[in-house]
């Protein structure tokens, strides 16, 4: 007697399968139809044009493609080698990509080339454009402004016998970088730092600066104000404020009094929203953690900028799955 097997063979297991995906529920699919890429596409284009070659060559892989390809690797914080090996590998990437049908798909030199060619400006681009679909779609900056900083650790350096030796007495060498290092609570850390503007009602960022980690969290403290914010309130914590920031605080007519005992004791109760902004710093180091990959400012603020996009993007896919609307 023939034994029965679980394992059946099917020409149609690849469409029985993405149905199966879809019944499960595709996030990849809630964010593709919680945003328009397209238009993000157009403005990456419009801020980062297109070299047109003479001598042909093969035709270039549409914008939105490549975009949607940035959007994914930031997400899930994959290499250019494990990019391409997952667009080959992983049906519900191919159909994120419009690529479940492509004969050929972009490898990881394309990938790297797109980057390069649009650089920060065209991250800033796809920040700035997805800024402005939450604007339409009423989720605007409410509730007052939460405002920190976090490292984002890059890969340490390696170490030659010249540099050891001033290290080894508590010093730094001359040729070295602010990037190189930065001392807290006597631990060493390397990275770059990511200063974020979360407003308080919907927890979306909207304003970052980039800079090495050695930059204090208080010194991009006005360039992340965001002024269309509809309360005055600012929350940050204590390493912000100085005489200064109050008086310009005040000058703008933001609230910023002095605390008695009272609105002291008071204060341990708003912990709870100063504590907002570390939700966002949670969730980003849940796409795959934090660590960037590159070397250099230029393409550390890239990094920067696609982080904080994807948050946005996966905070509004989350809205609109649970159906929140704006008020």
């Amino acid at each position: 007697m023939k034994k029965c097997r679980a394992i059946k063979t099917d020409l149609f297991a690849d469409c029985q399968q993405r149905e199966k995906i879809d019944k499960l529920g595709d996030p990849l699919v809630e964010i593709e139809g919680a945003i328009d890429l397209e238009a993000l596409a157009l403005e990456v284009d419009r801020m980062a044009p297109r070299s047109v070659s003479l001598q042909g060559g093969r035709p270039p892989f549409p914008a939105e493609t490549m975009v949607r390809i940035l959007v994914l690797k930031r997400l899930y914080n994959l290499s250019d080698e494990q990019m391409e090996y997952q667009l080959l590998d992983r049906m519900s990437y191919k159909r994120f990509c419009g690529l479940a049908q492509a004969a050929n798909i972009p490898d990881r030199t394309t990938v790297w080339v797109f980057e390069n060619r649009i650089g920060e400006a065209g991250a800033k681009a796809i920040f700035d454009g997805l800024s402005a679909q939450l604007l339409k779609k009423g989720l605007i900056a409410r509730g007052g402004q939460i405002i920190d900083a976090t490292r984002v650790p890059a890969p340490r350096q390696h170490f030659t016998k010249d540099a050891k030796e001033p290290l080894n007495e508590d010093a730094m060498p001359a040729d070295w970088k602010p990037v190189k290092r930065r001392q807290k609570h006597g631990k060493s850390h390397y990275g770059y730092k990511l200063t974020v503007n979360v407003d308080k009602r919907y927890k979306f960022i909207r304003k970052i600066v980039t800079d090495t980690t050695s930059t204090h969290d208080s010194q991009h403290f006005e360039a992340v104000m965001d002024p269309a914010n509809t309360s005055r309130e600012v929350f940050a914590d204590r390493g912000y404020p100085c005489e200064e920031r109050e008086a310009w605080l005040k000058a703008n007519g933001y609230r910023n009094k002095p605390l008695s005992e009272a609105q002291q004791r008071r204060n341990h109760g708003i912990a709870k929203t100063r504590a907002c902004v570390e939700h966002v710093f949670a969730a980003i180091a849940q796409m795959g953690g934090k660590l960037i990959r590159t070397i250099g400012q230029a393409r550390a603020n890239f990094a920067m900028t696609m982080m904080a996009a994807c948050y946005n993007l996966k905070r509004l896919a989350f809205f609109q799955r649970v159906g929140i609307v704006p008020a």
